[in-house]
């Protein structure tokens, strides 16, 4: 079957969704070479540039692995990828790989927000909503989400089981997250996130905590959000711009630094959305590519080690 070229959908994106269904329902499986290039051609009547440029998309959400000099496989389930630096949440993320994500509501009660979460949205009048976030069955993160009150009335719990909360704010209030600043901590499983989470007491978790703020720049969630370190990975997009990623050692004294413009930070600052963070921009007075692209290797030799 080849493309349909009456609609209006890229060819590469119709090859690539073929691809993407055949995977996903294992009619590819994993660790199976893909068609060669020309193979792909004939069956889709296209170009090798659409090819090239459908397996990259594939190959960008984690679904096969590209070798030089070697066929292109299917990539194994093993671990669950996310964007560190975009404002999308993780229903979206993982939704667009084609992934089955659930969401259990274990709770949504008044409850004041932690001194991080109060000095970011003004206001201690806040709603606490804690979720599991299961991807293909598996349960891979449990979050906590801060909203105030006055943002968000009339949020019920039926509406976000197995929904994407960012889709709710944006649909039914009209606020739509955009930014904000994103730190990523490993921290050991307590007896309750192990038991939620499948893990053992003591496992480590990464932790991924921050504030958003909507189309207004006006504060909009605190969340913290602990993800099986294991089965998670962070990835985080670098490029020689302007741009600058900053790690710093953490501060002995466990005072935060992060709102002081003088002091060394070790937050991974969220961009525009859309969809969960971008990076700061310094302007042309920043420090010179060198010195970034320095301290964009530290930051990912530091996650790496946090990954093991």
């Amino acid at each position: 079957m080849g493309v349909d070229r009456s609609t209006r959908a890229p060819l590469h994106q119709q090859v690539a969704n073929t691809l993407r269904q055949e995977i996903l329902g294992h009619d590819l499986p994993p660790g199976e070479a893909l068609p060669s290039e020309a193979a792909l051609c004939e069956r889709f009547g296209v170009a090798r540039s659409v090819v090239r440029q459908a397996v990259a998309g594939l190959a960008g959400d984690g679904l096969v692995i590209r070798r030089q000099g070697r066929p292109t496989i299917v990539a194994p389930p093993a671990e669950y990828r996310r964007l560190v630096q975009r404002a999308t949440g993780m229903f979206d993320q993982f939704a667009r790989r084609g992934h089955q994500l659930r969401t259990t509501i274990l709770d949504l009660s008044p409850a004041p927000p932690p001194p991080g979460g109060r000095d970011f949205l003004g206001t201690d009048d806040t709603v606490r909503l804690e979720r599991l976030r299961l991807v293909d069955g598996d349960p891979l993160s449990y979050v906590r989400t801060w909203l105030p009150v006055d943002r968000v009335p009339g949020l019920h719990a039926d509406h976000l089981t197995d929904a994407s909360l960012h889709r709710l704010l944006t649909r039914d209030y009209g606020l739509r997250p955009m930014r904000g600043r994103r730190q990523v901590h490993a921290v050991a499983a307590d007896e309750r996130l192990a038991d939620a989470l499948g893990t053992a007491a003591g496992d480590p978790l990464l932790l991924l905590e921050g504030g958003t703020t909507d189309q207004h720049d006006r504060p909009l969630e605190w969340f913290s959000a602990w993800h099986r370190a294991d089965r998670v990975v962070f990835d985080i997009d670098v490029s020689e711009s302007m741009e600058t990623l900053r790690l710093d050692a953490a501060d002995p004294s466990g005072v935060d630094h992060s709102a002081d413009d003088t002091a060394p930070d070790n937050a991974v600052p969220s961009g525009a959305a859309p969809d969960d963070t971008a990076l700061d921009d310094r302007g042309p007075a920043g420090t010179d590519d060198d010195v970034d692209l320095e301290r964009a290797r530290r930051l990912l030799a530091e996650l790496a080690r946090i990954l093991g």
